[in-house]
């Protein structure tokens, strides 16, 4: 079978349309790809676009006309003197010419047409056969499986080359073609030489942007149920550019569906946000929300609403908790933070449940004695909260949650939501996602990269009650960053993870990737002289005009080393040269003139064409403390290794590292594994 995109017919087509594209998805060499040009685009163009592995090409128009029309149109062409005897087909002829007057292939490079009428037989036809055209026509007796296989290979052109190919998909599905402003593929030098490729959607991509895109009336009508599509990717596979174009395609097919897109950081909405405005200016509005905004902006009214603990005043908090209740139990401080997410992120919240959970995967054991304490810990910080009329960000769903439940609120529906980095997702927060699609035709779409889930990766898709089986698509190839950053990433994960036994981590295809030049590693004495260092490179290269601003990220390890940077920064470069994502306004993302520093935990989703990863000691040292357990350094090697990678493939062209003091071995023979990529 061809591989079909989108993968069925869409948009309100004649039958004729639709028994032509089932003939060209049943034919027989898997090879085939089939393209339908999506009735978004006028009538002016071929109907189908089809190309065989060799890369020959070939255009088809359908021409919907009954036996019954085309006698007529005959017999006026007969009685009338100056009707063109060839008036049957003249305007699919007309829409194939004006399509090809759109290509931009030399004049050598022929791309043949044809035009298939399925209900004409070849006595017919032959009277109207234009006799001067170079458009080839096809009758009633090729629509059956075979004949049509065999007449579609003895139709096809002769080979063409990729980059004829690229101009080829770009006329006849403009909705593939990614603007230069939202990818990192860019230079990140100035350059004089003309760039010629356009940037495209590859079939992957395309395939995962039109899947399940005809969600007509009728089509929802049936389905009575939610429906779930998953689409897990490496690093840079374009999860992201998925979810715009999609988002994109789907808001003018169905401009009265109420859509809602989410994530789970500030940054990252802001950035889809502002590059979906540049991608689709025109269209009608989309939401875009982080989880927790969205539960925010929902937020019932009476309740009365209170700033949920900073990070700081929150871990004061669980220290004092600890030392009161666990004051000899081998469990950190980050890790009774962690479980008390982890507990929130859940439904019930009570000891029963507690005492009987799941935990595998939490990465540390309890004892059934232990799991008593720890949850009396709990009670007594949520006792502590409640007395400072206080909450935490993990109180904000449960609380939604709950108004829902009891009535006391009502969640706007939505036909469709589109999920980005949903590996982050709590299993409360898809609960809440349930409640407010559309019971009768909801239309879940989730995109995920499960080496990234370090923050809520303890789950699997049917522990969140999503039922994907069947329904995940996988993206290998990464085509953000190179192979020499890539190569990088997933050998430091390998090395420090080497046991690592989740099915759900993906392998990219390096061997695909571009090359590129390796990370660069500094070696420094000081955390000062770290910052130092950093800045004078930036403003050597920002402030001389090699590098424009808005190319470089800046990821720190530490929340308090970024704001440090961030400040030194702003006083090198100027205020206005310097921003932070999380708090920055799509209209500032949109601008693209800032040189971004933030989090490590604030940068999913983010991608730069130059990116220096900051304070990398921090994590390594933390990973050799002696205060941990065998289970707990474990765990915390997991979870690092995890930041180190989404960190480092954030970069598009060049990854800078920082290290203060003696680097470990396992980065040693990353770098040296990515040198030799």
């Amino acid at each position: 079978m061809a591989r079909m995109l989108p993968d069925k017919p869409f948009g309100q087509v004649p039958p004729e349309v639709t028994k032509v594209y089932r003939l060209l998805k049943a034919l027989p060499d898997a090879t085939y790809t089939v393209w339908q040009r999506l009735p978004l685009w006028g009538p002016q163009g071929p109907d189908f676009l089809v190309l065989d592995a060799a890369q020959r090409a070939l255009l088809l128009k359908v021409a919907p006309i009954s036996v019954r029309h085309a006698e007529q149109i005959g017999q006026q062409s007969f009685l009338t003197a100056d009707t063109e005897p060839s008036a049957l087909g003249a305007a699919e002829q007309a829409a194939l010419a004006t399509f090809r007057a759109t290509l931009r292939l030399p004049d050598s490079i022929t791309v043949p047409m044809a035009v298939i009428f399925p209900n004409l037989p070849p006595a017919l036809l032959a009277r109207h056969r234009p006799t001067q055209s170079d458009v080839r026509w096809a009758d009633a007796t090729l629509m059956q499986p075979e004949p049509f296989a065999a007449w579609v290979a003895a139709q096809l052109g002769a080979p063409l080359t990729p980059e004829h190919v690229q101009q080829l998909r770009a006329a006849f599905t403009p909705e593939v073609v990614i603007p230069p402003e939202l990818t990192v593929r860019r230079p990140i030098a100035r350059r004089t030489q003309a760039e010629l490729t356009t940037f495209l959607l590859d079939y992957d991509q395309e395939w995962a942007v039109k899947l399940d895109l005809d969600l007509s009336a009728e089509l929802e009508y049936e389905a009575r149920d939610l429906t779930v599509r998953l689409i897990n990717g490496v690093a840079g596979s374009g999860k992201s550019l998925i979810i715009l174009h999609r988002t994109h395609l789907l808001r003018q097919a169905f401009p009265r569906k109420a859509m809602l897109v989410l994530t789970h950081n500030r940054p990252l909405i802001a950035d889809l946000e502002a590059r979906y405005q540049r991608l689709s200016p025109a269209t009608p509005p989309v939401e875009w929300r982080t989880f927790l905004g969205w539960c925010r902006f929902h937020w019932p009214a009476h309740l009365p609403w209170h700033d949920p603990l900073g990070r700081t005043q929150r871990m004061e908090l669980i220290r004092a908790i600890k030392r009161t209740y666990l004051p000899n139990m081998a469990m950190t401080e980050e890790m009774l933070r962690d479980e008390i997410d982890w507990l929130k992120d859940r439904l019930p919240l009570n000891r029963t449940a507690y005492l009987a959970a799941d935990r595998r995967g939490r990465g540390f054991g309890l004892t059934l004695a232990q799991r008593e304490q720890v949850f009396q810990a709990v009670v007594a910080y949520q006792q502590e909260l409640k007395r400072r009329n206080q909450v935490d960000w993990g109180d904000v769903p449960r609380l939604l949650w709950h108004a829902v439940n009891e009535q006391q609120l009502t969640l706007p529906p939505y036909d469709i939501i589109h999920v980005d980095e949903a590996q982050f997702f709590a299993p409360l927060w898809f609960d809440l996602i349930r409640l407010s699609l559309s019971p009768t035709h909801g239309y879940l779409f989730l995109v995920a990269d499960p080496t990234q889930g370090f923050l809520k990766r303890r789950q699997s898709w049917r522990s969140v009650g999503l039922a994907v089986r069947g329904r995940a698509h996988v993206l290998r190839r990464s085509y953000r960053t190179t192979r020499p950053i890539m190569t990088f990433a997933t050998r430091l994960y390998a090395l420090l993870v080497p046991d690592d036994d989740d099915d759900e981590r993906i392998e990219p295809h390096l061997h695909e990737m571009p090359p590129g030049s390796p990370p660069e590693l500094i070696l420094l004495s000081s955390p000062q002289d770290e910052l130092t260092r950093v800045v004078n490179e930036l403003n050597a290269l920002v402030a001389h005009g090699q590098v424009p601003h808005h190319h470089v990220l800046v990821i720190h390890a530490e929340w308090n080393g970024a704001e440090a940077l961030r400040q030194r920064l702003a006083a090198t470069l100027g205020a206005d040269a310097v921003g932070d994502p999380a708090k920055m306004s799509v209209q500032a993302v949109g601008q693209a003139s800032r040189l971004r520093v933030c989090h490590l935990n604030a940068v999913t989703g983010l991608e730069a064409p130059l990116v220096f990863v900051v304070g990398l000691h921090t994590l390594f040292e933390a990973m050799h403390s002696l205060r941990l357990s065998a289970d707990e350094r474990a765990e915390l090697v997991r979870d690092h290794a995890r930041r180190v990678y989404m960190a480092a493939t954030r970069a598009g062209q060049k990854l800078v590292l920082t290290y203060v003091g003696t680097p470990p071995a396992e980065l040693v023979a990353a770098l040296a594994a990515a040198r030799d990529a």
